[in-house]
């Protein structure tokens, strides 16, 4: 596997553990996104583990209810650490409140390790 579609396949793991909503899929779709001991942090959150990553997507999800996150553009990369840029967006009328990007950083397995968003558009509150 190339170092591109290894971050391509990351990433996609990692945005379909964010658009999971069954605890018990949210709970194999986090393990094949994350390392065991991987972390994540935003603005908003630190969460580490699978069980707290979980929690903070869980969290995400009932504050957003009927959104899913989409990539934007490409994923760019080197050595182990890729970014790419997100939305947040309404399945019911395509409006996307949030977006960001996130750097992602993988293990030798190409599961994340460690996940830094920013958020660059939210809702005022």
């Amino acid at each position: 596997m190339s170092r591109s579609d290894r971050y391509t396949t990351a990433v996609t793991r990692y945005l379909d553990a964010w658009n999971t909503g069954a605890p018990d899929a949210l709970a194999k779709a986090v393990a094949a996104a994350w390392a065991p001991d991987g972390r994540y942090t935003d603005p908003l959150a630190d969460a580490r583990g699978h069980d707290g990553i979980a929690a903070v997507i869980t969290a995400a999800r009932e504050q957003f209810p009927g959104y899913v996150f989409q990539q934007l553009g490409t994923v760019d990369g080197h050595h182990d650490t890729a970014r790419f840029a997100w939305e947040l967006v309404s399945e019911a009328d395509g409006s996307a409140p949030v977006a960001g990007f996130d750097v992602v950083v993988l293990d030798d397995h190409g599961r994340i390790r460690s996940v830094h968003g920013f958020l660059d558009r939210v809702p005022a509150v």
